[in-house]
């Protein structure tokens, strides 16, 4: 199988985990605000491992392995990893969009519907991680490809759940909730063939495409989970979430790697 179909698929699998996390929604089913935040905290453990482990360290190696030069490969990997962050701050600047606390953001937020406005806040988290899925892929290392995949795929679930039911509570319908979070993943494969025909078309964009990626993802991380989770008190059950998403993923990438 081409490596551009195995970070096609194994992004858009990554992807539905979003929709197998929110099904308890169809049920009437709802968590308590502790465990939102402790869910969402175990999604920024997985995403901030993944970002190091599965991204910035294998750039590293592949800059050193062309370049021969450790200067060079960390010159890349920082490049790489601000441009990743400027690009996504950008998009959340420029795109308008709502987040469940905050509110409405970006270039004319106020004349969309709430909806869309959701799903594009939605689609500005999910994209970088279905980039890193493909981008993993795209350096001919399918276990590296498949270990990013189950990881965004475990950290997926419980933020799949957590979207719909702050869509519930938000006074959407079950159905419509669960379609929405269910459309914030069908994003991932998009990036993910994206990022893996970028690298695979061109393999000195490898090393700069894992450092792009990781930026974008720990963009994300801070600018939009952690505090997430921060804002009702419940620090210590997000942190609990998070060192246990850091070090489950971390184990997988390791033991699979």
């Amino acid at each position: 199988m081409s490596i551009i179909l195995w970070g096609l698929l194994g992004s858009l699998l990554a992807g539905l985990m979003t929709s197998v996390g929110a099904i308890p929604v169809l049920y009437g089913r709802t968590i308590s605000r502790a465990w939102n935040d402790r869910l969402l905290g175990f999604a920024a453990g997985v995403m901030l491992a993944a970002s190091f482990f599965s991204l910035i360290l294998p750039g590293i190696e592949a800059a050193e392995a062309r370049y021969g030069s450790s200067t060079i490969a960390a010159l890349i990997a920082v490049g790489g990893i601000v441009l990743g962050v400027v690009a996504v701050a950008g998009l959340n600047e420029l795109l308008p969009h709502e987040h469940f606390i905050e509110g409405r953001e970006g270039v004319d937020a106020g004349a969309m519907s709430r909806i869309w406005l959701f799903i594009i806040a939605i689609t500005i988290h999910n994209f970088p991680e279905g980039m890193a899925v493909g981008i993993g892929f795209g350096g001919g290392d399918i276990t590296n490809g498949m270990t990013l995949a189950t990881g965004i795929g475990l950290q997926n679930a419980p933020e799949g759940l957590a979207v719909a039911v702050a869509l519930r509570g938000q006074g959407y319908g079950k159905l419509r909730a669960f379609a929405i979070a269910t459309l914030s993943g069908l994003v991932e494969p998009v990036g993910g063939l994206i990022g893996v025909a970028a690298v695979t078309l061109s393999e000195p964009i490898l090393p700069w495409g894992l450092a792009f990626a990781a930026g974008a993802m720990i963009y994300v991380i801070s600018h939009e989970i952690i505090p997430e989770t921060h804002r009702h008190g419940h620090q210590n059950a997000a942190t609990t979430g998070l060192t246990i998403g850091l070090v489950l993923m971390l184990f997988l990438d390791v033991s699979l790697g």
